[in-house]
C-alpha cells in the first residue's frame, strides 16, 4: 500500500513538472503571468533595444499590439538576457535585451 502511494505521488510530481516545463521553458527568469497582475507596461518598438527591470516586478509586454505579461523572479541578483526567451511564440521581439537589477527591498 505505501509503495503504490509513494508511486502515485512521484508519478504526479514529474508529470507536474513536466507540465510546467512545457508552459515555462525558462524558469531561471521567472514566470507568464495575467496581465491583471502587472506592475508597469512597456511598450516595444523599432527602437527598443534595452529594457530595464528590477527582480520581482511583473511587466505587461506590448510588442506590436501583442501584449504579454511576465513576473521577474532571477536566480541571480543581476540578470540580462533576451526579452526572445520569454515572449510567447509569434511575439517578435527583435533584439531587445532585458536587465534585471537586484530587488531594492533587498539592497544593502
Amino acid at each position: 500500500m505505501f509503495n503504490a502511494l509513494r508511486t502515485t505521488i512521484i508519478a504526479a510530481a514529474f508529470l507536474t513538472g513536466a507540465a510546467h516545463a512545457a508552459v515555462n521553458p525558462h524558469p531561471q527568469f521567472g514566470m507568464a503571468t495575467s496581465n491583471d497582475n502587472a506592475d508597469n507596461q512597456v511598450t516595444i518598438n523599432a527602437n527598443t533595444k534595452s529594457v530595464n527591470v528590477n527582480n520581482g516586478d511583473t511587466v505587461a509586454f506590448n510588442v506590436n499590439g501583442k501584449t504579454f505579461t511576465w513576473h521577474f523572479d532571477t536566480l541571480h541578483a543581476e540578470e540580462a538576457f533576451s526579452l526572445s526567451k520569454i515572449a510567447p511564440a509569434g511575439v517578435d521581439t527583435g533584439n531587445v535585451t532585458v536587465y534585471v537589477g537586484s530587488n531594492p527591498l533587498y539592497r544593502g
